[in-house]
């Protein structure tokens, strides 16, 4: 048996999900009866379809479980009762010993829809975190057609995002002579001819290119988002700061508090002085490219770049979930009330992602239990 604080916090969540946690119950409820969600569903087991995918950062005691611990695991989450997130659920880590089995026991899989969802799980371990355009693109890229519904981008952002792209491609147009439909083509669903004058300047060919597309829509995604929720997490860090606790708070609950609300502020400062450095270096590249008239070091920028497109996502990522949680938990204009108990749930999830280890050593909370299936 093993504790996971990940399913109270989950059930503080409730319908929401973030670029950390992909909320497949909620999924299923809001689209049940709708054609192409029933056509083409992210999993083809029922069981996992409605389950809780995670972002989840490995901790000390779950290196274990790897034969090479990975920093960040994807993690599934199946809960017990679908009404009541409180009463547990079954988890297991993407790529622990004996994952196929097991994932094969839970979600009462056939072979050939066991393989199919191994295949889905694999790509978004590959992510750095689960924002629906980066998700979309990867599937789309592996020839996976997944509904829609999947990935939650709305018309407002998906024009906001085109427009932004229009600026920012608007130099590369004039140089690779695409024409205006370059930018629709770069952030089409597939590789297309429209893109063969890109190809050209860049002297990428086959899987690079492909790979390249993929890694500059990911950068270009990141860029737009952070312009996007940025001035939010001003008023979000302000408001962890501040808030406090109805109720009785006991001198220890009191005294994490205090350590978490410093440390969550101080590292996500610090995620984002990191993440404006990737993104400086991606810019740099590209002013090459577009005033200097010289691909090669974007080109090289795209092919050498994916460890820091994983670190950038997964920074991006974190910083994206706390203020959509808190957004969320929080709507502006209505009055922050919570306890000590479930504040400290939210602040633990918090230092979780973003790397404090610290909340992980002494927990404060009484979790719901969640089967360990690691020795199934």
């Amino acid at each position: 048996m093993a504790i996971d604080s990940s399913v109270r916090v989950l059930s503080a969540l409730g319908g929401a999900s973030t670029s950390r946690v992909l909320n497949l119950l909620r999924i299923a409820a809001d689209h049940e009866g709708e054609q192409e969600h029933l056509k083409n569903p992210l999993f083809l087991s029922p069981i996992i379809n409605k389950a809780f995918i995670l972002k989840h950062r490995t901790r000390a005691d779950e290196t274990y479980m790897f034969v090479s611990p990975p920093a960040v695991a994807t993690k599934i989450i199946i809960p017990f009762d679908a009404t009541d997130l409180r009463a547990g659920g079954r988890s297991l880590l993407f790529d622990q010993r004996g994952f196929a089995a097991t994932l094969r026991t839970v979600g009462n899989y056939n072979s050939d829809s066991l393989q199919r969802d191994l295949k889905v799980i694999e790509l978004l371990s590959r992510l750095p975190s689960l924002d629906p355009f980066l998700m979309r693109e990867q599937l789309r890229l592996n020839h996976i057609p997944v509904a829609s519904s999947y990935f939650v981008i709305s018309q407002g952002d998906q024009e906001r995002m085109h427009r932004f792209v229009t600026q920012e491609m608007s130099q590369l147009v004039a140089l690779a002579g695409g024409g205006g439909g370059l930018v629709s083509a770069l952030l089409a669903n597939s590789i297309g001819e429209r893109l063969e004058p890109l190809r050209r300047t860049l002297n990428l060919a086959g899987n690079d290119f492909r790979e390249g597309m993929f890694g500059w829509r990911g950068f270009l995604y990141y860029k737009w988002s952070m312009g996007n929720f940025w001035p939010e997490l001003v008023g979000v860090l302000r408001e962890i700061n501040t808030i406090k606790p109805h109720g009785t708070v006991n001198p220890e609950r009191a005294a994490f508090l205090t350590s978490a609300r410093r440390n969550i502020i101080q590292r996500v400062r610090d995620s984002g002085r990191d993440v404006n450095k990737a993104l400086s270096i991606y810019d740099a590249s590209f002013q090459d490219l577009v005033a200097n008239q010289a691909p090669r070091s974007f080109r090289d920028f795209l092919l050498s770049a994916p460890q820091m497109f994983l670190e950038l996502g997964e920074k991006l990522g974190t910083i994206s979930h706390i203020v959509s949680f808190w957004r969320y938990r929080f709507p502006l204009g209505v009055p922050a009330r919570i306890d000590a108990e479930q504040l400290s749930a939210i602040f633990q999830d918090f230092s979780s992602g973003l790397g404090d280890r610290t909340s992980q050593d002494a927990p404060l909370l009484k979790r719901p239990v969640v089967i360990d299936t690691t020795a199934a």
